[in-house]
C-alpha cells in the first residue's frame, strides 16, 4: 500500500542523565521514527548542530531508513539538550535554550524539494515554537499547506505561554494533549467530557484528544459521538517516557489511512500501553513493529 505524505515539524534532542547516559528523542523526533517503522516515510523538519551528537542524529535517522532532506545544520548553535537531575528520586529537567531546533529556517526549507500539495497532514508540537525563528517557519510552512493540521501540545515550563498556545490549537483541525495540559489551557467547572468538548468547541477543532496515561484517551470530534478507551490489560510499567507520542503516531497513521476513529483510537492505545513496557520513547528492532505492520495491514 502506498504510503501517505506525512511533514512532521519540531525538534529532535537528546536527554542527558546524571550518571553520563544520553537517549535520542523529543516528541516530533519520536513520532517520525514509530512512523517510520509504520513505513509512512515522514518528513522530519528540524534543525541540528555541527557536532559529534548532530552526526549521531543523522546517522541512527539514515540506519532507520528516514529521509534527511529537511534535517538543517547549525554552524554555530549545538544539538538541542535536556539535561535531567534527580533530586529525592524525582527527576527534573533543564531544557537548554538556543539550540539549533529553535532556529529552524523556513528560506532552507523553501530550497528544498518540498511540496506540500501532496501533503497529506503536518504535524507540529509547541516546545519548538518558543522561539521566533523556528515559529516564523512554521507559519511560512502553513501558508502553502491545504492538508490536515495536528498539533501536540507539550508544556514545558518555562517554555509556554497560554494565549500563544491557544492560537496554535485554533489554527490546527486535530490537537493532542493530556488531562494536566486540558486543565491549564480550557480550565472550567464539570466532567473530564464536558471540558473537553468546550475546549474543542472554542477552538473550533476538528478533533480533541485527551490521554489519561494509566486510564487511557478520550476523542471528542465536531460529528460523532466521544470516544473513550482504556487499556486492556496491564503490563508491567516500565517507562512512561514517549507513550503520548506512540499514541499520536498511530492516531496520524489512522487519519491518513481514512480508518474509522473509534478503530484508531483503540490501537492507538493499544500500542501506547506496550510502548510503556518498554524502556525508552523508541524501539530500534523492527521485529517489535512486525505484528502492526500485520494488523494494520501495512506490510508490502
Amino acid at each position: 500500500m502506498k504510503s501517505s505524505k506525512i511533514y512532521v515539524f519540531g525538534e529532535v534532542l537528546f536527554d542527558h542523565f546524571p550518571d553520563g547516559k544520553r537517549v535520542l528523542g523529543g516528541a516530533p523526533f519520536n513520532l517520525a521514527w514509530h512512523l517510520q517503522a509504520f513505513l509512512q516515510e515522514p518528513c522530519l523538519i528540524s534543525r541540528i548542530g555541527k557536532d559529534a551528537e548532530g552526526r549521531s542524529i543523522r546517522a541512527a535517522m539514515s540506519d532507520w531508513g528516514m529521509t534527511t532532506d529537511f534535517l538543517q545544520c547549525d554552524d554555530s548553535r549545538p544539538t538541542g539538550r535536556v539535561d535531567i537531575h534527580i533530586k529525592d528520586g524525582e527527576p527534573s529537567y533543564d531544557i537548554v535554550p538556543s539550540c539549533a531546533y529553535d532556529f529552524i529556517e523556513s528560506g532552507t526549507i523553501e530550497a528544498g524539494t518540498m511540496d506540500l500539495r501532496d501533503c497529506d497532514l503536518l504535524y507540529h508540537g509547541s516546545l519548538a515554537l518558543r522561539n521566533a525563528v523556528s515559529a516564523k517557519a512554521l507559519s511560512d510552512l502553513k501558508k502553502h499547506f491545504k492538508g490536515t493540521l495536528f498539533m501536540d501540545v507539550n508544556l514545558r515550563p518555562p517554555w509556554w505561554e497560554k494565549k500563544q498556545v491557544l492560537s496554535w490549537m485554533r489554527a490546527a483541525h486535530w490537537v493532542k494533549l493530556n488531562e494536566a495540559e486540558l486543565h491549564m489551557l480550557c480550565p472550567g467547572d464539570g466532567t473530564l467530557l464536558a471540558r473537553a468538548q468546550a475546549c474543542r468547541r472554542s477552538c473550533d477543532l476538528v478533533g480533541l484528544l485527551v490521554t489519561r496515561g494509566a486510564q487511557g484517551a478520550l476523542a471528542v470530534t465536531a460529528d460523532l459521538p466521544p470516544i473513550q478507551v482504556t487499556p486492556s490489560s496491564q503490563g508491567t510499567l516500565v517507562d512512561t517516557v514517549g507513550a503520548g507520542d506512540a499514541f499520536s503516531a498511530v492516531v496520524i497513521l489512522g487519519l491518513v489511512r481514512g480508518w474509522p476513529l473509534e478503530k484508531t483510537m483503540q490501537r492507538a492505545q493499544s500500542f501506547a500501553a506496550a510502548m510503556v513496557c518498554r524502556r525508552g520513547a523508541t524501539v530500534s528492532n523492527k521485529a517489535f513493529y512486525t505484528p502492526y505492520l500485520s494488523d494494520y495491514q501495512l506490510a508490502e
